[in-house]
């Protein structure tokens, strides 16, 4: 029986919320259709985590899909439903809590964006990454979706009319609207439960990975011990799909410490359909080639200049739009995973983004999750099942880790290859 509902609006956003119930051995599942019958698909999970995909959405278009997400919920008669959001701001915040709030018919829906564990706090209902107030921060620059807005109440304002303040946990019980709570700290998070806990029939709430680690207590979720990382695939193959600063620093460090780092071409990743021809498929055997070589292998959506230059520079000589090219590049590592998936060198995988996640398991027809553990601070292990063998699969968001994650991963494999 389904008992919480997660709605969240990339992928990766969704494995990091869903890692938070199974690692305290409550089933959870990671669906990638917001439409699919959510009792089929949950294959008796607890927690059932809806990818709704709604980012880079118009934000009517991400109202609709979550509203019908969360109607479909609560018409099966779940009892909570989360909205997962992004603990840098990106998306359409303001149209998708709206949406939570209209399907449940509740008056009150309590918003706990920090993340604590990753420096990202709400302090007097503005957000901060790293000490600094997002829209100033590397997220205020990111070329597919900048966050121009610091203050949460007031961007939720930019994207809907319903009343959007900052509260504390314990003045909420006659409240209606969106409440922004601030916290600083994991001790934050967890007062905030206690209070929403003694709120009567809250049926909603919001927040990104952080608070959801305090769920399970808050809703009365229990699981059985806690899983054990199973036996990883020897090598590590790396998918880079990110943008952020934080995940080319992860790279670098990889490639300075043993990673071979191979990075695509424009005229490659801006063409998907270059795959279907005999220059796409010699680059595949070439890079199948040096896979089975290397263990230690990262294949990145960059370009070698930090900006991307040439990416922008060919982008802009072929008419692309900035869409056209986060859909493009998506698209040609989508192909390029399913291709090496089938490689005789089986690897441990670590994707970064959300997009090239997607993309991937789209590809691969892989519509199901099952998040594990987390595998390093952010990094969330799960188990998929690829022409009817299970396969371990690492994914990140950009912005998450520490510089020394690659070689932190390779210890682990190391470590955990023979079980």
């Amino acid at each position: 029986m389904i008992r919480l509902l997660i709605i969240a609006d990339d992928f990766t956003g969704g494995l990091d919320t869903g890692v938070q119930f199974a690692s305290r051995g409550i089933p959870t599942c990671v669906l990638t259709d917001p439409e699919a019958d959510f009792n089929a698909e949950a294959g008796g999970c607890e927690v059932l985590v809806a990818v709704a995909e709604t980012r880079h959405l118009p934000a009517r278009e991400a109202y609709e899909t979550v509203f019908r997400a969360a109607r479909k919920g609560m018409n099966l008669g779940i009892g909570h439903i989360y909205k997962k959001t992004d603990s840098a701001l990106r998306g359409n915040i303001g149209a998708e809590l709206t949406a939570v709030l209209d399907a449940a018919r509740c008056p009150l829906l309590p918003f706990v964006p920090a993340l604590p564990a990753m420096n990202r706090v709400t302090r007097n209902g503005i957000q901060y990454i790293d000490g600094i107030p997002v829209a100033d921060s590397v997220f205020g620059r990111d070329p597919f979706e900048p966050v121009k807005e610091s203050d949460v109440p007031r961007l939720i304002a930019l994207q809907s009319e319903t009343p959007a303040f900052r509260a504390d946990p314990e003045s909420l019980r006659n409240a209606s609207g969106i409440a922004v709570l601030d916290a600083s700290s994991e001790e934050d998070l967890i007062r905030a439960g206690k209070c929403l806990r003694d709120l009567p029939d809250l049926r909603v709430s919001a927040g990104c990975a952080g608070f959801a680690a305090v769920l399970p207590e808050m809703l009365g979720l229990s699981g059985n011990k806690s899983p054990e990382l199973p036996p990883l695939e020897p090598g590590l193959f790396v998918l880079c799909g990110s943008v952020n600063p934080i995940t080319q620093r992860q790279l670098d460090h990889g490639e300075a410490n043993g990673f071979t780092r191979i990075h695509i071409a424009p005229e490659i990743k801006l063409h998907p359909e270059v795959f279907r021809s005999e220059k796409g498929e010699a680059v595949l055997a070439g890079w199948k080639e040096q896979m089975a070589g290397c263990p230690w292998m990262i294949l990145d959506a960059n370009d070698t200049d930090p900006g991307n230059e040439e990416t922008a520079e060919l982008a802009k000589a072929e008419g692309f739009s900035t869409e056209d090219v986060r859909q493009r590049i998506s698209e040609s590592l989508g192909i390029i995973l399913s291709a090496l998936m089938d490689s005789p060198a089986d690897r441990t995988l670590l994707i970064t983004g959300g997009d090239t996640l997607l993309k991937s398991m789209n590809r691969m027809k892989i519509h199901r999750m099952l998040p594990i553990a987390e595998a390093a601070p952010g990094c969330v292990l799960s188990r998929v099942t690829y022409r009817g063998k299970n396969r371990p699969v690492i994914t990140k968001s950009g912005g998450f880790g520490r510089e020394t994650l690659l070689t932190d991963l390779k210890d682990l494999i190391l470590t955990r290859k023979n079980g």
